[in-house]
């Protein structure tokens, strides 16, 4: 489709990780920006008698146009457990409530509840996610049929799965379009056997691939790593190869010395998930010490089990607040920086370059945020009214690769929302 947004704000890069707010028009041909300014220049896209067929023209009403936001981490169909196994430790958590319940699922389980954590997204102005979980190709095409953008990684461990059906998926899903991709990764070294583990590393080499896992989530995880190997989770996959093409990894709460200097010398994202973080009780995550060491952040979710809401503002407030408490240093963490990990630093930890921001050439992925609210009123900062009292209620639509899935509070995936809340009702109320 082609559509034009005229009397727009409209967030764009600037110097560094800041922004800037410009005012006019964005067009989208197809699934691509073809042009954003004040329209004083449009000769330059539009030459001699060509016409340009809008199939829509949206008044953007002096409201925010701006990238999507990036979940670069989650657990998508973890919808089922919403609110079912709260207020328990991670341990008990996992071992007694989840992964009995996990056993059940079934690949078209999978399926619908992935739909469900889309709608989520959507309204929440989440315009791809970096997902962790169990039947790779069954979450691929439930973002595919809705017209989302996923990026995968495996959840491999000593549970299930092998070596060999991680490299299946990896080309499976890659080759499913430009909605869908994958990326080499494992559970976690808590959860997988070192023979595993070395499976992982030498498929990550031999697919050019980066690897990501869960990493330093509690004082347990990187206690009982240290027990059994003599080093920390991030020092033992450096070790085994892991990070010749990078990588990441999930939550880094509990670092040493030592991990910031494998993460620095690999070019590793950390992935912070605050709300998880302290749902679980895990901790707060070193982020002003990743921000001066010079190490790429993204935010995450974390799955609708352990969160239990997929909201990117809360996790953005979260950041920054948590950081300033951390480091008691209100100046900590500003706004900016954060805005700038939840967009183009999750893109960058996808790998999907060419969604990190508004500009000619650069994926159609964008969202608007109606300014005419109370708690986006006055605009004294438009950047730090998204970070410090943005909310869900101000995503009025939410575009991916060109097309509108959500909008005015309707979604346009091709699915009854009703029928997708059935089927997930259906799903948890078998279960023992």
């Amino acid at each position: 489709m082609n559509i034009r947004f005229y009397n727009a704000k409209i967030l764009t890069p600037a110097e560094g990780h800041s922004f800037a707010v410009v005012e006019g028009e964005l067009w989208v041909k197809g699934n691509t920006i073809c042009y954003l300014g004040d329209g004083s220049d449009v000769s330059e896209v539009v030459t001699g008698d060509e016409i340009v067929i809008w199939d829509r023209e949206i008044d953007a009403k002096g409201n925010l146009l701006m990238p999507g936001f990036k979940n670069a981490h989650t657990h998508t169909a973890m919808t089922f457990l919403r609110s079912f196994a709260d207020d328990l430790p991670l341990q008990s958590w996992l071992t007694d409530a989840v992964f009995p319940r996990e056993g059940q699922l079934t690949e078209d389980d999978i399926y619908w509840l992935d739909i469900l954590g889309i709608m989520e997204y959507l309204t929440s102005g989440i315009t791809s996610n970096f997902d962790m979980y169990f039947f790779p190709p069954k979450n691929a095409q439930a973002s595919v049929d809705c017209g989302f953008r996923t990026v995968q990684t495996s959840g491999l461990n000593n549970f299930g799965g092998s070596v060999e059906q991680v490299e299946e998926n990896y080309h499976i899903v890659n080759d499913m379009g430009e909605l869908s991709s994958f990326i080499i990764g494992f559970h976690a070294e808590y959860t997988t056997s070192k023979e595993l583990m070395e499976g992982i590393a030498a498929l990550a080499q031999k697919c050019h691939s980066p690897v990501f896992l869960h990493n330093a989530e509690t004082e347990l995880e990187v206690r009982e790593c240290k027990e059994r190997w003599g080093m920390t989770p991030t020092q033992l996959t450096d070790a085994l190869g892991m990070y010749e093409y990078g990588g990441g990894g999930y939550h880094c709460v509990h670092m040493e010395d030592a991990d910031f200097e494998i993460f620095k010398k690999r070019h590793l994202t950390a992935v912070t998930n605050p709300a998880s973080n302290l749902k679980l009780a895990s901790g707060v995550a070193p982020i002003k010490r990743f921000l001066d060491e010079g190490i790429a952040l993204a935010i995450g979710t974390d799955g609708p089990a352990s969160n239990n809401c997929l909201d990117m503002f809360r996790e953005m407030f979260l950041t920054t607040a948590l950081a300033k408490v951390r480091e008691k240093d209100a100046a900590c963490v500003p706004a900016e920086e954060v805005l700038y990990m939840a967009t183009a630093g999750g893109a960058h930890c996808m790998g999907l370059d060419d969604c990190d921001c508004l500009a000619v050439g650069k994926k159609a992925d964008i969202i608007m945020i109606d300014l005419q609210q109370p708690n986006m009123q006055p605009q004294n900062h438009i950047v730090k009214n998204l970070v410090y009292s943005g909310s869900k209620q101000n995503v009025i639509m939410t575009m991916v690769n060109g097309r509108i899935l959500y909008e005015a509070g309707q979604f346009y995936i091709g699915f009854d929302p009703a029928e997708i809340y059935a089927k997930a009702n259906a799903i948890i109320g078998r279960m023992k």
